[in-house]
Parts: C-alpha cells; sequence; structure tokens
C-alpha cells in the first residue's frame, strides 16, 4: 500500500532540542582592547626599521665599527699572538746579538795574541813603527828669514825692484845686492841653506816667478836669490 501521508514538523515526537534557550547559543570571542588590536602593526614597523637599518650598516660600513663584544675578544686574541711574536722575535735578535758578541770577543782575544781571525801572525806596534818612514818635520814659510836678491842681468835696479816684490808679500828683511865675484849659475835660482828654509825658498820662487829651487852651502844668507836674465 502506498505512503500517501505527508511527514510534517509535528510528526515526529518532541525532544531536547525543540526547546531550545533564549538568547544566543554558542561560543563567542568577546571584544578585544585597542592594544592587542594596534600590537601587529607595531610589530611590523619595529621589523621594517631594524631590517632597514641592518642594511644600511652593511652598506656603509658602519656596522664593523659597532664594538661587538665577539670582536673585542678576537681583538685581544689577536694582540696577544701578535705579542707574543714580538717576544720571541726579540729573544731571537738577543740570541744573534750574543753570538756577534762573543765573535767580537773571541776577534779581540786573537788581536790581542798578534794573530787576526784567520791565524795569520800580525806584526807588533813596534815593529810596524820601525817599518814606517821616520816623518819629516811640518815645513812652514819664515816672512822673517835674510833674503838676498843678487842682479847679475847688467839692468840697472833690477834687484831692488825684485826686493820690492817680496817686501810687498811680507817678508821683512830683503837685501839687494851685485855679485860678489863667485860662481854664478846658468838660470835664475833660488839657493837655501837648510831644509828647514825650504819652504821659504819656494814661496819665494813661486813669488818672483823662478823655477829652479836648490839648497846650496857657503851662501852669505840663509836664502839667496841669482837673477842671470831679466823676466
Amino acid at each position: 500500500m502506498a505512503h500517501t501521508e505527508k511527514e510534517t514538523y509535528g510528526s515526529y515526537p518532541t525532544d531536547a532540542f525543540d526547546n531550545p534557550p533564549s538568547g544566543p547559543v554558542g561560543v563567542h570571542r568577546g571584544r578585544r582592547s585597542l592594544a592587542v588590536r594596534v600590537a601587529p602593526f607595531v610589530v611590523v614597523i619595529v621589523v621594517a626599521a631594524l631590517a632597514g637599518l641592518l642594511a644600511w650598516g652593511i652598506a656603509s660600513g658602519e656596522l664593523n665599527k659597532v664594538p661587538w663584544p665577539w670582536a673585542q675578544q678576537s681583538a685581544q686574541t689577536a694582540q696577544g699572538d701578535q705579542d707574543r711574536q714580538d717576544d720571541a722575535a726579540a729573544d731571537d735578535g738577543d740570541d744573534t746579538q750574543a753570538d756577534a758578541d762573543a765573535q767580537d770577543d773571541a776577534a779581540d782575544q786573537g788581536e790581542a795574541d798578534g794573530q787576526d781571525t784567520d791565524g795569520a801572525a800580525q806584526p807588533d806596534d813596534a815593529t810596524a813603527d820601525e817599518q814606517q818612514p821616520e816623518s819629516q818635520p811640518e815645513q812652514t814659510v819664515n816672512y822673517n828669514t835674510s833674503v838676498r836678491v843678487i842682479n847679475a842681468t847688467g839692468v840697472n835696479g833690477y834687484a831692488a825692484q825684485q826686493s820690492g816684490v817680496l817686501r810687498s808679500v811680507g817678508y821683512t828683511s830683503v837685501i839687494a845686492a851685485n855679485p860678489s865675484g863667485g860662481a854664478l849659475p846658468s838660470v835664475n835660482v833660488v839657493w837655501y841653506q837648510n831644509e828647514t828654509d825650504l819652504a821659504t825658498a819656494q814661496n819665494i820662487a813661486d813669488t818672483l816667478g823662478i823655477a829652479t829651487v836648490e839648497q846650496a852651502t857657503g851662501i852669505a844668507d840663509p836664502i839667496v836669490v841669482v837673477y842671470i836674465a831679466a823676466q
């Protein structure tokens, strides 16, 4: 037999769900405070600012200037290593200097024993002094020595003229004379009597333009100038 009745709400028996309580039913969130709602935006802004500051520090190099604690510890470690290396180098330098000093002491001892560093005997100071020629006494020009200028040229007044030249350079005792009958040289000459008069005779020859300077004995004065020809 066909089912012809239409089921409706009233066809079912009533139960606890047919009498719901009044008012809202279920779980509902209360209204959040302003701080809770604003906090996410603040966090985003702070994170963005920190990211921008970090990027600027890396790009400009300012980040490397920040005294990070681990960077200071690394610098102290590197300084300690450098100090240890410097101390080691200083110790090596002291050892090298000590070796050099020891070698110098050995060389000095060898010289004191009369030997050089190769073992060859060295002459003592007395032997070396004997081998050196005796030094000649220092020659000085004596402007006060007696000088005689002899005129054998036949030119009247020539000896007086050349005597004036010597006086003009500082000689104080110059005599002009004629030949007295002794032997005459073949050229103009400056004769000197002693070795100590050599420097003075050479100075007179240079002053008068005479090329020949000779030592002679038996002359009347310490230095004698003989003119055979006028210059």
